[in-house]
């Protein structure tokens, strides 16, 4: 067209507003100089003509706002000399003036060469030139396609700095609700289901998707799950607020088997609804008899984790999950009814087994744990009759009112003669105080403070400075179904001296002002330096007491000048202590063994598991709870007399420092667990290095390349060749079978006591130890470790030293625990006649052959696998 049209002719100013020279830096700038400059039909953008055809031209529905007002940094705005340089010149202002998509290429040259401080300041100016930065948002991502890809992209950074922007400076946008609003949030759906995960969360926080039409987004959401893009389904449901109108069950199984429970607590987080019927999910998945595999082959997408999604596992994940969101014990039965079957074998270990349960406490707990459930009542029945001791299981059974028709009929024969009797006392078999720790203190020392003006008159006694005191916590115990259990009783021992504190009575909130003092004293002596505290197991007392005080949450960190005696009882060694005997009840762990190991004699944990929370305690309750802390000071005055009787270096008095609490010295040989050490009066016998034969597969060349310079015979087998060919000659007829009659004796006869001791409180005991002895025997499963080996005979053993072979190699029953004898299922050992190690099944092969369960059951001939034990330790 021709750019000296009549001004008059509407068709000139049309086609100069159009002209492709207009923006055309290589054009000039045709109206810089022009006479017809000022005339608005002239087609100048700049003049200001809103009928123009040019988009930035002035119109506020262009996007650019700032386009006449010089404030806004327009060089262009009230100069007319400059005419547009900025709309085409790179060198020139990239933000003002232009459109999105010029805006987006702008900022391009900076995102390419990663000038991130300058990046940031052209964008925020640019949204601010923006006259609808939402609709300019969506406009860049409608006319670009490089977010569609992986990695991070400008559009993505955009997106998040818009909604940064937004949040600094609030934008009027379209009213909420309105046409305006609806229409953008149609727009940024159609987006929205093709976006990135980077992209999704700035678009729904910009554009308040979780108001838009949710028919577009459930139906992306079901495509995500179809495509197996399960995690990203599960997140944008999340951001969306969605959950009310997806089914928790399908959303949560493929993340579950993924072992990805985090998410899924996320998405349920805030609707109890849902949060329910996911804590009946789990719970259905620890049901006697569930297949798991099941679920997996129904979402074939979900690369599942077996090893994850074991009952044990699961059920801690149900009570975690009922105790953080608050819910009712009753939407998870199978897990409680389990929680509750552990918890009576662990009972009826500690009163059948080791004999450190009152018979009175074992009553309570049972009828507590068993109830009208008639399921546990069956269990418990068979638990007793397992049992070999009549006379004890009788009394069991008169005190539980247990129904005679489903008892052996030797403890049938016993009932009636104690009903005969009229007797209700303790078992003959129960263990005498005598042979435990005995109080050193009179009765009358023992005071038990339940209000504030018992703790006033004693404040002084309790906050001397310079004086050593032990602290010990007592409480009732829940067996893992009632929550976390409330300190009842705190006991505080001076020399000379102990107090009860009635925790119960103190921290009632209808006393006024006494929690508040009472946790002012606690403070105060817990953070007074010059106040030695003992403990044993600190750590696990001050958060229990901080669970039933609030106050006192912090005490772990406001604890100065202590010392934990169950640091000092790791590094413990002591020579020539009697050990237990191995079949009759388990020895003292924890702090009866170091009181044991140090003052000659165990505490007596009968009152341990006792109902503390009852008032009032009764007096052999008040009696072992001063004994439980006094028992403290008398071990520290016996350590701190003859460190090194103990192998302990230096003074523990010395080994505090005030304003901290400090673990005592390292010993000159520390060991890991505290545990009797025989002294060795003979040296083991020196082993040639050309006596040894090493196996090594391709991974462990250099190994094999050093042993065979220091003489050892290695076999070195190659990267194709077959592994089996490890076992075949470390194993070929170098094993002996052992029976668990003849292991009980070799035991008994060899004098060892039980394998390596467990430290810490008694009360916590592995899963393993409570179901040991406890169950009655059941035949083990097709799936075991059988290996063609023979059967030990005794003219396999030396007639004049115990436990050892013909070969001279002692076989090392110090390493098999007592409980390993008792456990249920179990027939055999395995001793190898090289080195005399001991072998026997464990629960390791059961795992292996879940992981694989469908192979195996799939495989013909293949027996399916039981639950029984797998080997814990297999010969190689």
């Amino acid at each position: 067209m021709d750019p000296r049209a009549p001004a008059d002719d509407p068709a000139a100013g049309d086609a100069t507003a159009g002209d492709a020279t207009a923006g055309d830096p290589a054009a000039g700038d045709t109206t810089a100089g022009d006479p017809t400059a000022g005339d608005p039909t002239a087609g100048d953008a700049t003049a200001g003509d809103p009928a123009a055809g040019d988009a930035t031209a002035g119109d506020p529905t262009a996007g650019d706002a700032t386009a006449g007002d010089p404030a806004a940094g327009d060089a262009t705005a009230g100069d007319p000399a400059a005419g547009d340089a900025t709309a085409g010149d790179p060198a020139g202002d990239p933000v003002s003036g232009c459109g999105p998509l010029l805006f987006l290429q702008a900022l391009q040259r900076l995102w390419s060469t990663r000038q991130l401080r300058q990046l940031q300041e052209e964008a925020w100016r640019g949204f601010a030139a923006l006259a609808d930065p939402l609709a300019g948002l969506l406009d860049m991502l409608d006319g670009s396609r490089g977010w569609r890809g992986r990695g991070p992209s400008l559009e993505a950074w955009v997106a998040r700095e818009l909604k940064r922007w937004l949040q600094a400076r609030p934008h009027p946008g379209p009213p909420q609700g309105g046409p305006g609003l609806r229409q953008l949030q149609a727009r940024a759906v159609k987006i929205l289901v093709e976006s990135p995960p980077a992209l999704v969360e700035p678009l729904v926080s910009i554009f308040q998707l979780q108001d838009a039409d949710r028919s577009p987004l459930l139906a992306h959401v079901h495509r995500l799950r179809q495509e197996g893009r399960f995690k990203e389904a599960v997140v944008l449901s999340t951001k969306l607020r969605l959950q009310p109108h997806l089914d928790v069950e399908e959303m949560s199984t493929p993340l579950l088997l993924q072992d990805k429970l985090g998410l899924v607590e996320r998405y349920v987080d805030g609707f109890p609804g849902l949060q329910r019927r996911l804590l009946s999910l789990l719970d259905s998945w620890c049901r006697p008899g569930f297949d798991v595999h099941v679920v997996a082959r129904r979402h074939p997408q979900a690369a599942w984790r077996p090893d994850r999604l074991s009952p044990r596992v699961l059920s801690r994940q149900v009570l975690r999950l009922r105790e953080r969101f608050g819910l009712d014990p009753a939407l998870c039965p199978h897990v409680v009814t389990q929680q509750r079957l552990a918890s009576l074998r662990y009972l009826c270990y500690k009163r059948l087994v080791e004999r450190s349960l009152s018979q009175e406490s074992w009553v309570e707990h049972v009828h507590g744990l068993v109830g009208q459930n008639e399921w546990l009542q069956e269990q418990l029945l068979q638990l007793l009759a397992s049992h070999d001791d009549a006379a004890v299981v009788a009394q069991c059974a008169l005190d539980l009112s247990l129904p005679e028709g489903r008892l052996p009929a030797t403890v049938v024969t016993e009932l009636s003669r104690l009903r005969l009797q009229g007797s209700a006392a303790e078992a003959p078999s129960e263990g005498r105080t005598d042979d435990c720790y005995q109080l050193p203190i009179a009765r009358e020392d023992i005071r038990f403070l339940a209000s504030w003006e018992d703790l006033a008159r004693h404040e002084a006694e309790l906050l001397q400075p310079g004086q050593v005191v032990s602290v010990d916590l007592e409480w009732r115990p829940s067996f893992g179904v009632g929550g976390r259990p409330q300190a009842s009783l705190m006991q505080v021992a001076v020399e000379g001296r102990v107090f009860l504190l009635d925790l119960p009575q103190l921290l009632s909130p209808a006393r006024g002002q006494e929690p508040q003092a009472f946790s002012q004293l606690v403070s105060r002596l817990l953070a007074d330096p010059s106040i030695t505290k003992l403990g044993y197991g600190m750590a696990g007392d001050l958060r229990s007491l901080g669970a039933s005080c609030p106050a006192l949450a912090q005490a772990q960190k406001q604890l100065r000048g202590s010392l934990d005696l169950l640091q000092v009882h790791k590094q413990l060694r002591v020579v020539d202590a009697p050990a237990p005997g191995v079949d009759g009840a388990a020895g003292p762990r924890g702090l009866s063994l170091l009181v044991q190991q140090v003052l000659g004699k165990p505490l007596d944990k009968t009152q341990q598991l006792s109902n503390w929370d009852r008032r009032p305690l009764g007096e052999e309750q008040l009696v072992y709870a001063a004994a439980d802390a006094y028992c403290l000071l008398e071990v520290y005055w016996a350590l701190c007399r003859e460190p090194a009787r103990f192998h302990l270096s230096g003074d523990l008095g010395r080994s505090l420092r005030p304003g901290r609490s400090e673990k005592p010295p390292l010993p000159q040989q520390a060991l890991a667990y505290p545990q009797q050490v025989l002294e060795v009066k003979e040296a083991a016998p020196e082993v040639q290095a050309r006596a040894f034969r090493v196996v090594c597969d391709s991974m462990l060349q250099g190994l094999a390349r050093r042993l065979r310079c220091l003489g050892v015979d290695v076999l070195v087998l190659g990267t194709g060749e077959d592994h089996r060919r490890a076992a075949e000659a470390c194993n070929c007829d170098q094993y002996l079978k052992v029976s668990k009659d003849m292991m009980k004796q070799l035991v008994r006869l060899s004098g060892h006591r039980e394998g390596p001791g467990r430290t810490g409180e008694e009360a916590a005991q592995s899963e393993d130890e409570l179901e040991t002895g406890s169950a009655p025997e059941e035949p083990p499963g097709p799936c075991t470790y059988d290996p063609p080996c023979r059967w030990l005979e005794e003219a396999d053993l030396q007639t004049r030293v115990p436990a050892t072979l013909g070969s001279g190699a002692q076989l090392q029953l110090s390493g098999v625990p007592a409980g390993v004898l008792r456990r249920p299922g179990l027939r055999h050992f395995y001793c190898c006649t090289g080195c005399g190690k001991v072998f026997w099944e464990g629960s390791h092969l059961r795992r292996v052959a879940a992981n694989f369960r469908d192979i195996l059951q799939m495989a013909p001939g293949i027996p399916e696998p039981s639950q029984a034990l797998g080997p814990a330790g297999s010969p190689s």
